[in-house]
């Protein structure tokens, strides 16, 4: 197996003074949060009360909030004002509606039965009322976007439509011995890193940033959301259970094309084997796949990929002035790579 490339990201990285100041980057923009989660609240709420029950009890039960915090970072860190910042807002909560809408509807497509730690709203609810759920968050994140010019309500739309043309991809490439590393990158830029996208372009237009500045910051989007989800895709093989909220080697499982599950599949003969069969990932078999998949040297490449991404970023954040909202950018990336494998 073709040894992993090692990327040092120290060199990278704010002083260690600055970092531990950071350690919770999202404190710069507490106050904005807040405003954010407290109207997210009252759009949950529906004259239907089990619209209302179901919408809260997933995005009241946990959640990182990451992607509204990476919007609003963003809208200051590109000289966002006080004066526009209902307008952030507003986007960091479309955004958020819509991912936790693609979280009702995933569950419904991979038949998920835990979600963050505790049953699915599918699981506690049923198949018809979680689906309309989730209908019910587009539909406000839309009346969100309504009022904002057209060209930022259709990139919030492209968003959605990558979303689903990821979903479909991914169902395509289900228990496929033969997906690529680009098919890879194909179906997580749609399906994950396509709302972070958004979200930078959307933050810095509305900053005022010019056209440069708001690729700059759909490209830094893109690069966090590609990060994400190749670390969530290591943490999905490694566990534990109570720090992912789900059974440990739930892709696997499930036939999803994962990170660790393609570069496997494509440096193991047993595990293709085993992909090309349709072996049913339970007992042995699933205890098996698990061990390659476990495979220090894989495990330490799809690592090298991810850091990869973070290195991009970086890049990318010094197109920005400097200022603590930056630097707290800085420290959200880093928390992408530094999350435990």
């Amino acid at each position: 197996m073709k040894k992993a490339k090692t990327i040092d990201l120290a060199s990278r990285r704010a002083p260690a003074s600055a970092n531990r100041a950071l350690s919770n980057p999202a404190a710069i923009v507490e106050a904005d949060l807040a405003a954010a989660e407290a109207k997210l609240t009252r759009l949950l709420d529906s004259n239907e009360s089990l619209i209302a029950e179901i919408c809260h009890y997933l995005v009241d039960g946990g959640g990182k909030r990451l992607r509204p915090i990476f919007i609003l970072l963003v809208y200051r860190a590109c000289g966002g004002s006080d004066e526009k910042i209902e307008d952030a807002i507003d986007a960091a909560i479309a955004l958020e509606l819509i991912h936790s809408a693609t979280l009702l509807h995933d569950d419904i497509i991979d038949a998920g039965r835990l979600r963050r730690g505790k049953p699915s709203a599918l699981a506690r609810y049923g198949f018809a009322p979680t689906l309309i759920a989730g209908d019910y968050m587009f539909c406000r994140a839309f009346e969100l976007c309504g009022r904002f010019e057209e060209h930022l309500v259709r990139t919030a739309a492209q968003a959605c439509i990558e979303l689903t043309e990821g979903e479909v991809m991914e169902g395509r490439l289900r228990h496929s011995a033969s997906a690529t590393i680009a098919d890879y990158r194909q179906v997580i830029t749609r399906k994950t890193a396509s709302l972070f996208y958004a979200g930078g372009k959307v933050a810095a237009d509305l900053a005022g940033m010019p056209s440069g500045g708001i690729d700059a910051m759909s490209r830094l989007g893109l690069t966090m959301g590609l990060a994400f989800q190749m670390i969530d895709d290591l943490l999905d093989v490694l566990g534990p259970e109570e720090k992912i909220g789900k059974p440990v080697g739930s892709d696997l499982r499930e036939g999803i094309p994962s990170l660790p599950v393609v570069l496997a599949a494509a440096r193991n003969p047993e595990l293709k084997q085993m992909l090309q069969n349709r072996v049913e990932m339970s007992g042995a078999a699933f205890q098996r796949a698990l061990e390659i998949l476990r495979d220090p040297k894989l495990i330490a490449e799809a690592r090298a990929m991810a850091a990869a991404e973070v290195m991009i970023a970086r890049d990318i954040l010094r197109e920005l002035r400097p200022s603590p909202y930056r630097d707290s950018l800085a420290a959200i990336i880093d928390e992408q790579i530094d999350r435990e494998v």
